[in-house]
């Protein structure tokens, strides 16, 4: 009888070591596939915005579709490694989808239709539904992704989704409030940098479609918002939409840093948007009122970063919505 015992452990901690070493193996099996961006090629011309990477979730059940667009300038693959919504999305059945509209500040036309191809696309790839997207964007991605929101409330028949929720994080989405900035930036000469950046952007800004005021009608069905109501109100189309603007409100960083006040917030902007929103009845309009957390993935404290969203908070309030 001892014999057997002895057999009978022997057999079930070899058991036990089999099962063990197969449970880490998928265990490694699922980590990998979280970290692994897989990269869909729509254009092979456009290498900044021809291309697109999904994160799909845990389990084969996609429950949601979380688009997250860059800032300006940046690639679809700058914006993994400064946040882990992506990873909270594969835990809880949403695919993530990096994007960026590449050199733009607003959803002109090209920009709408590359967006659009990359939704059709993960809409046909993925077998997802179209009332399950929430858009979010970075700096002048949220600017887009607000817009573009917008633009598929006003013309539902035109665009292929119906968006749950759309957020920013810490984005400009106002451009004739933009371009008055950037020009007070350039005239106090208070910071070097701050007028380096100033005039570059108003350079690209003018060279696209001119200056703002000069041709409002142009930039009134580009912008997202407009703090002067006479411009444009795109905002109404927004009403029945969850929206949130992230932000970490650290005043002391950009006086220090920048020489530069709430006034030349991007804050200052986005919570006369949601106010407004409020106002019109809509009650899933938020400010996202952060303080001191915005680092950058390389350590560097700066409040316009990716990292000043609570990515599980956010994921929840996702599901909330799609649900």
């Amino acid at each position: 009888m001892l014999a057997f015992l002895r057999k009978t452990n022997h057999n079930n901690m070899v058991v036990a070591k089999k099962l063990f070493a197969l449970a880490s193996i998928l265990l490694f099996c699922q980590l990998a596939k979280a970290q692994t961006l897989n990269k869909v090629v729509l254009d092979n011309q456009d290498i900044i915005s021809g291309h697109y990477y999904a994160v799909e979730p845990s389990t084969d059940s996609i429950a949601g579709v979380l688009v997250l667009l860059a800032g300006f300038g940046q690639r679809p693959e700058d914006s993994p490694s400064e946040t882990k919504l992506h990873h909270e999305g594969y835990a809880n059945n949403i695919l993530t989808i990096f994007y960026a509209g590449g050199n733009k500040l607003y959803a002109d036309s090209i920009t709408q239709l590359k967006l659009t191809n990359v939704i059709k696309d993960v809409l046909t790839r993925f077998k997802v539904k179209s009332n399950t997207f929430v858009i979010g964007g970075y700096s002048a991605g949220g600017m887009i992704a607000l817009r573009y929101v917008e633009l598929c409330n006003e013309f539902p028949n035109k665009f292929p989704i119906q968006p749950r929720g759309v957020f920013t994080v810490d984005s400009p989405i106002d451009i004739f409030t933009i371009y008055e900035q950037l020009e007070e930036n350039a005239k106090n000469n208070y910071s070097a940098l701050a007028v380096e950046e100033a005039e570059r952007a108003m350079g690209y800004i003018r060279n696209e479609y001119g200056i703002p005021r000069d041709h409002i009608s142009t930039y009134a069905k580009l912008t997202a918002f407009s703090m002067n109501k006479n411009y444009s109100q795109n905002e109404i189309y927004l009403k029945n939409t969850a929206v949130r603007t992230y932000h970490d409100v650290d005043i002391a960083w950009r006086i220090k840093n920048r020489n530069q006040t709430v006034h030349g917030s991007n804050y200052e902007v986005t919570a006369e948007l949601i106010n407004r929103l409020v106002l019109m009845g809509n009650d899933k309009a938020e400010f996202m009122q952060t303080f001191q957390t915005g680092y950058r993935s390389n350590g560097d404290r700066h409040p316009h970063s990716w990292s000043i969203v609570n990515e599980v908070e956010l994921i929840q309030w996702m599901k909330d919505l799609i649900n």
